[in-house]
């Protein structure tokens, strides 16, 4: 499939390093709307504000912000937020902090498709692609489209973005992203293309110069992702059409013997609906343990619930047989990067992946991984294990100042 004639899909002129732009990055989840204000000066990216919208469109809804200090701007529970009300508060607190206009607003998109695989101006036909995508990411490019939509609206005048999530994987080997499928289907986009993609390129970027030639990324949050990188660039990813693929999610199955879903829509009767819900909303952690999608329940009820025990030691399994691929992918592995809500957060998760690769040398230090340190491997591991956090909207600051005038 051809790709997009993308208009300004690069810089317009030179880019002066002096060039000073304030931009609202904006990253869309199925029912939350997270944010970052930042300033932006070529390589130099000053987070001003971030917040987050949550549980949009429900009793339960909340805004929340906080300054580039940690102290809190807002915080206050909003019944039924819409996404309306989220950009109007972010527009306050713009004003409130004298922040200055905005310049540009970026978008986390996470799927573009075939022809959508770099960040690119928003326009009448980036619009029409993301729409004729949906279906390669249904629980995601809706509110992405709808976010778009309302910022349009309440932003009329200062140009926007889209940055695409399967960006970073764009040159994966044809040996990692073709599928086993017939070339007729194949030329119609239906390929492996990964995600966490923004994730994964601020995990590069952190490194600079001491960038290890054989890097894995652990992206373990709702969404779970192991991805190899060869000196800089993505060779493999556990994800694959979709982002429901690879290792158990949250409420996502991952990987499944596609026989699994024929015996489904022939013996059960399931329709297209039905299978979607299935995989995408009632499986992963939430299906094993019948009680929760949220690892830090599940903990909780582990010392008296089996199946949450079980939901933890497959998930954990699970991530542990994704790195071994990779590492065999790469050749070896030098550092091992954990990130994302549960790859940052959970020291006792990230010992169990480990306990299950000490074959291939790598140790983790007990005192450093309980301590919050980056640096959790011991010094005897064969490859260096870290904790690093995700830095999505920072990518996405980036590569608008890039593309804005």
């Amino acid at each position: 499939m051809d790709s997009l004639n993308l208009t300004n899909a690069e810089p317009d002129g030179e880019l002066a390093s002096g060039r000073e732009r304030l931009i609202l990055a904006l990253n869309s989840g199925s029912s939350s709307l997270k944010f970052g204000v930042y300033r932006v000066t070529g390589d130099r990216v000053q987070k001003l504000i971030s917040g987050e919208a949550q549980a949009l469109g429900t009793q339960a809804g909340r805004f929340e912000a906080i300054n580039a200090h940690q102290q809190p701007l807002v915080g206050e529970s909003v019944p039924m937020i819409t996404t309306k009300h989220a950009l109007h508060e972010v527009e306050r607190l713009l004003e409130q902090t004298q922040s200055g206009p905005l310049d540009g607003i970026g978008h986390r998109v996470v799927h573009g498709g075939p022809a959508l695989r770099q960040p690119c101006r928003i326009n009448k036909q980036v619009l029409e692609q993301l729409q004729q995508v949906i279906g390669f990411a249904p629980l995601h490019t809706p509110m992405a489209l709808s976010v778009i939509e309302e910022t349009s609206r309440h932003f009329p005048e200062v140009a926007q973005v889209v940055c695409v999530d399967t960006g970073f994987h764009a040159q994966m080997p044809e040996v990692a992203c073709v599928l086993a499928l017939p070339k007729e289907l194949r030329e119609q986009g239906i390929q492996r293309y990964g995600f966490h993609g923004l994730s994964c390129e601020s995990i590069v970027r952190r490194f600079g110069s001491s960038l290890p030639r054989r890097l894995i990324i652990a992206h373990l949050g709702n969404g779970a992702s192991i991805t190899a990188v060869r000196a800089g660039q993505s060779v493999d990813t556990s994800m694959g059409l979709t982002p429901c693929g690879g290792m158990i999610m949250s409420t996502r199955s991952g990987d499944l013997d596609p026989g699994v879903l024929i015996y489904l829509i022939r013996q059960k009767g399931l329709d297209v609906a039905a299978v979607e819900t299935l995989v995408d909303r009632q499986s992963g952690l939430l299906g094993i343990s019948g009680l929760s999608a949220d690892m830090r329940s599940l903990k909780i009820a582990s010392p008296t619930q089996a199946d949450a025990r079980l939901a933890i030691a497959m998930f954990c399994y699970s991530a542990s047989k994704q790195i071994a691929a990779m590492m065999a992918v790469l050749g070896g592995i030098d550092t091992l990067v954990f990130t994302g809500g549960i790859g940052e957060n959970d020291a006792e998760v990230r010992a169990n992946i480990c306990n299950g690769l000490t074959w291939t040398g790598l140790h983790l230090d007990s005192a450093l991984n309980q301590s919050g340190s980056d640096l959790i491997s011991t010094l005897e591991s064969t490859c260096t294990v870290r904790v690093f956090d995700s830095r999505e909207d920072e990518e996405i600051a980036r590569h608008t100042w890039q593309l804005i005038p």
